[in-house]
């Protein structure tokens, strides 16, 4: 019965280091700020984060979410093939009032870090 409930157990383990090392996909940005520095009122302002896929799986965007409503997001849509690259293209509505801002954008998807947060910042002059 011990000899048993050891087999069990080193056969449980096993598969679940198995399951562990599945193939997963993970993101490598080029940068994760970025910053627009001083910009005019009433232009919307915009950038393009890229990113390569240096896992070993496809990686899946399901959504990338501004922080808030003056700012939108643009991505790929299509799953990005490991040694692949893909974009994020982000826009800041700055019609808003002048001065400095900082703003997120959570990036969720099928990654080796399901949510990743990127940013923006500057000045509204």
């Amino acid at each position: 019965m011990k000899k048993l409930v050891s087999i069990a157990t080193v056969l449980v383990a096993f598969i679940t280091l198995a399951a562990m090392s599945s193939a997963i996909g993970e993101f490598k940005f080029e940068k994760e700020t970025h910053d627009f520095g001083k910009i005019p009122q009433n232009k919307p302002a915009s950038y393009e984060f890229k990113f390569t896929n240096v896992g070993d799986a496809p990686i899946i965007l399901s959504e990338v979410a501004p922080s808030c409503g003056c700012s939108v997001a643009d991505y790929s849509k299509t799953p990005i093939k490991p040694g692949g690259e893909g974009t994020i293209k982000v826009t800041f509505n700055a019609s808003s009032a002048t001065g400095p801002f900082t703003k997120s954008f959570t990036v969720k998807s099928n990654t080796k870090t399901p949510v990743k947060i990127l940013t923006i910042k500057g000045v509204v002059e």
